[in-house]
């Protein structure tokens, strides 16, 4: 078990000036989240599979170009490279409310931009997840990381109802511009780190590039519990993900919800992740980290299938912000933990290969999903292929390392 002095310990200062590099360019991010597809609907008036394929190809497109990045930023100093992610993101989106000055945009530039943002999230995330590692006491791993998860649902509660706010009072463009400025404020923020950042890796001579490239994917299967881990992560993000456009058609066409009550919905339950997130580290002292990821793991599967119960009106909604919120509580809790365990598990010279292949796998398997979930629902009904995400999310308990080596504490 973590020892309760190890979690009241103080975090270094260079923790926290990268948290507040995370949480600047986080908040920038949950501001202008919807802003790229209302401008390619409003201002370039682009077709619902357009604005579709808009999320879809910087998925696919950010996933193929980040394939070959992982050993470019496993064997170098990780701060430029962030510095250097959040530059491209910077440039990229300061394009746009430029090109809406001067009449310029197209279809294609948005594209492009969508692409960046992707790509430059991915390698932040790697080369931050490394640098995170050697950053803080590896007795502190886990605090560390439920200050992420904190800020990332705080953002995700407030972001997007004062994003709209935003974009209703001075347009996308400016919100946009305010999100490239989050990135840049980012950047800086990270060269005021003052602790010396340890020596990259070292690539072996001779290594052919293909091996490097699949690096991550090679560590990961061969360890002995990180594969459990893996697909359970694919699988449980893939149904969530698959549930989030069913959701939204359950509530506003067939419960006929409101759209002030469908923003409640959506918002309310980000504050169940803030909470668990803000619990993580008394559980983790009271029960040990093991108990807590496998826990949690299998509590986070129950609350989906709670949805196929909501009925129109009041009652509905409640049912459907009670489940939601108590399922972003369960995955507030097991994320810091997951993260942390993952880090134990990753030997330092693959941190940032894992990190690449972790996010490459996701980005591609979370659309094939959402896909499968909307022929399935076209086929058949929304409950149906709702149903079928929460037997997936049930399923993916079965992933979890039960049988855990030493990286988890007890």
């Amino acid at each position: 078990m973590t020892s309760p002095l190890a979690v009241k310990a103080k975090l270094p200062r260079d923790f926290h000036r990268l948290w507040g590099a995370f949480t600047v360019s986080q908040l920038g991010s949950a501001l202008s989240a919807g802003a790229l597809p209302l401008i390619a609907i409003i201002v370039l008036g682009a077709s619902d599979f357009r604005v579709s394929l808009l999320a879809a190809l910087a998925a696919v497109v950010s996933a193929a170009i980040a394939l070959p990045l992982g050993p470019f930023v496993e064997f170098r100093r990780k701060r430029p490279v962030m510095i250097g992610a959040d530059v491209l993101c910077f440039v990229a989106l300061v394009t746009v409310p430029v090109a809406m000055a001067f009449g310029v945009l197209s279809y294609g530039q948005l594209c492009v931009v969508a692409t960046a943002q992707v790509l430059g999230a991915m390698v932040f995330s790697a080369a931050s997840g490394a640098h995170l590692k050697a950053l803080v006491p590896e007795s502190m791993l886990t605090t560390a990381n439920s200050r992420f998860e904190t800020t990332f649902w705080t953002v995700s509660g407030l972001g997007a109802p004062v994003g709209g706010i935003l974009i209703g009072v001075f347009g996308a463009g400016v919100t946009v511009l305010i999100d490239a400025v989050s990135f840049l404020v980012s950047a800086l923020g990270i060269r005021t780190l003052r602790q010396p950042e340890p020596v990259p890796p070292v690539a072996q001579v001779g290594r052919h590039w293909v091996a490097d490239i699949r690096g991550g994917w090679s560590y990961i299967f061969r360890h002995r519990t990180l594969p459990a881990l893996f697909w359970n992560a694919m699988l449980f993000g893939g149904a969530i993900r698959l549930s989030g456009p069913l959701l939204a058609i359950l509530m506003l066409r067939e419960l006929q919800l409101t759209p002030w009550q469908y923003g409640l919905a959506l918002g309310i339950p980000s504050f169940g992740g803030i909470v668990g997130s803000l619990l993580t580290g008394r559980l983790v002292t009271r029960f040990g980290e093991r108990a807590v990821l496998l826990g949690f793991g299998v509590l986070r599967t129950w609350w989906m299938g709670f949805l196929l119960l909501a009925g129109p009106g009041i009652a509905g909604l409640v049912v459907i912000v009670v489940a939601e919120t108590t399922l972003l509580f369960c995955a507030g809790v097991f994320n810091p933990v997951f993260t942390t365990f993952r880090m134990r598990a990753t030997d330092d010279a693959y941190m940032s290969r894992v990190g690449i292949a972790w996010s490459i796998s996701a980005r591609c398997c979370q659309p094939i999903f959402i896909a499968l979930g909307g022929a399935l629902a076209a086929v058949t009904s929304v409950r149906l292929a709702l149903g079928c995400a929460a037997v997936a999310l049930l399923t993916s308990s079965l992933l979890l390392p039960w049988r855990t080596g030493s990286e988890l504490r007890r």
